[in-house]
């Protein structure tokens, strides 16, 4: 199925894959009685969260996530991605670690988990996630700046 006006748009994919993310994000709410925030459970791998958990569980959700992607990957046939310089990824997820200390939490938290419960707080960061967004593609398109497609 395509769009109009987006002819690599791939509905069906994004729909499976939302709903495998909603599952995730359920079973981990229900079985562990946790959120499925990326950037907390990354922290309590690393010990950077305090947790009475152990991390062997966080470490498998973190080592999940791109091993997952690489089977798809590979099942598929899809196109390797491409990423922009180590420099670069390295300031970007410094800048995004910060922002998820500030915001209390990451997108996958809040829009995911937050937005689900109708949390207060994960309608203002989703709203300011986006509207950031929106901001920064506007401002990078004016200015004639290209992004990895």
């Amino acid at each position: 199925m395509t769009l109009p006006g987006f002819p690599d748009a791939a509905p069906f994919a994004g729909l499976a894959g939302g709903a495998m993310i909603g599952l995730a994000a359920a079973i981990m709410l229900l079985g562990a009685g946790r959120i499925a925030g990326v950037s907390g459970i990354a922290a309590r791998a690393f010990g950077l969260a305090d947790s009475s958990q152990p991390r062997s569980g966080a470490w498998a959700f973190v080592i999940g996530l791109p091993l997952g992607a690489l089977i798809v990957m590979s099942v598929t046939g899809a196109a390797a991605p491409a990423f922009a310089s180590p420099a670069l990824l390295v300031v970007a997820g410094l800048i995004v670690g910060i922002g998820t200390r500030l915001g209390s939490g990451c997108t996958s938290g809040h829009g995911v988990c937050g937005m689900s419960r109708l949390s207060q707080r994960s309608l203002v960061a989703v709203a300011t996630f986006m509207a950031t967004g929106f901001a920064t593609m506007a401002a990078m398109n004016a200015l004639g700046i290209e992004v990895l497609q």
